[in-house]
Order: structure tokens, then C-alpha cells, then sequence
């Protein structure tokens, strides 16, 4: 298990936004990876209320389970490398593996138990160092959606706010609140359930 503080800035852009980004930053096609993001939270959402989100990153045949948490700096991240079979389990049933990330869920009052498998966002993602951050650009799928975004990953929130904003006012891209990937398929999932 190893944790750290997350700290990114991102914007919501359109597909011709985007397209102008790559060519801005000189992407390629081949710059471009994949990795699918799977999700998890209670029935009722008891995650999502509390800020928080549980995913498994599949990313080149690797597996690391994910609790993010609310932090004053940005989201503490609580990440461990997980086997294939143990994540298999973990779609086919919720229950989590990691006693670790079991024991930081009941601190918050939230039954480990009641976790299920919400389903998975796949990304296409090319990235770039950036003015002492990491530029992230993000064609995302889920639950028959998808958005683009640009994501700046900082070691200070305050310089890397100046360098972000200063980027997007010089490619004329309005700043956008923008909710994080795993709120906006909670979003979209809470959503689609209160359709039926």
C-alpha cells in the first residue's frame, strides 16, 4: 500500500478543443495509450456522499486499487497493486480484497461489504511535462458517454492554477467547473438508475 496527495486542475473541452490541444502539445496517434478505470460504491451511493471514490486501473495487464479521499490540499490517494484474479473477484462480487483500503472505508462509517461493481471508463490518453506539471489529455467512453478533457498535475496547486489558466486563456478555452471522471460516471450512473 502507498499513499499520496493528488493535486490536478482540469477543464471539460470540446472534441474541436481537443483536437486543437493535441496539435498545440504535437501529439500523435501513438502517443496515445489506453487504461480502463472500473468503479465501485454502495447502492446508495454512501462514497459519493462522502467525497470519496473506489476504482481499479487496468493499465498493461497491471491491476492498483484506488480510494480516493478529500484532502485540504487536493485527494489523498491510498493505491495498492492488486493480482488479475483477485480484481476479477472484485467485479463478479464487490468484496474488497485490501484489508488496508477495508479498515480506511469503515473509518468512515461505511460497510465494506456493501460494495458493488458499478461498471468501467476507458480512456485514450496522451501526456506531456508541462511547466514543472504533467499536462494530461483524456478521450474518455462510459455508460454509452463521451468527454474530453485537459488535466494539469501539480506539485502546488497556487503556480500550477497561474500556469493552467494562462494556457487555456492563450488557446481561447473557457474554464469550465469540471467534476472528476470517477463523479462524473457516478453522475451519470445515478442518473441512468433513476430513469428505470
Amino acid at each position: 500500500m502507498f499513499q499520496h496527495i493528488e493535486i490536478e486542475l482540469k477543464n471539460i473541452v470540446t472534441k474541436e478543443e481537443f483536437n486543437s490541444l493535441i496539435q498545440y502539445f504535437n501529439f500523435c496517434e501513438e502517443d496515445f495509450f489506453s487504461q480502463e478505470n472500473h468503479y465501485f460504491d454502495t447502492k446508495d451511493f454512501a462514497l459519493k456522499k462522502a467525497g470519496c471514490a473506489l476504482r481499479i486501473r487496468q493499465k498493461n495487464n497491471q491491476f492498483e486499487l484506488t480510494l480516493k479521499q478529500p484532502h485540504n490540499e487536493g485527494l489523498l490517494e491510498t493505491n495498492e497493486y492488486i493480482e488479475a484474479h483477485t480484481a476479477e473477484k472484485m467485479f463478479q462480487s464487490g468484496e474488497i480484497i485490501s484489508q488496508s483500503i477495508k479498515n480506511l472505508i469503515r473509518e468512515m462509517n461505511i460497510d465494506p461489504a456493501n460494495m458493488q461493481y458499478f461498471g468501467s471508463l476507458t480512456t485514450r490518453r496522451a501526456e506531456t511535462k508541462y511547466n514543472n506539471g504533467l499536462i494530461v489529455l483524456d478521450h474518455s467512453f462510459y455508460l454509452n458517454k463521451e468527454d474530453y478533457e485537459i488535466e494539469y498535475e501539480v506539485s502546488n496547486r497556487e503556480e500550477g492554477l497561474e500556469v493552467f489558466s494562462s494556457l487555456l486563456t492563450q488557446l481561447r478555452i473557457p474554464l469550465r467547473k469540471t467534476e472528476n471522471k470517477i463523479m462524473r460516471f457516478y453522475l451519470e450512473k445515478y442518473n441512468q438508475q433513476d430513469r428505470f
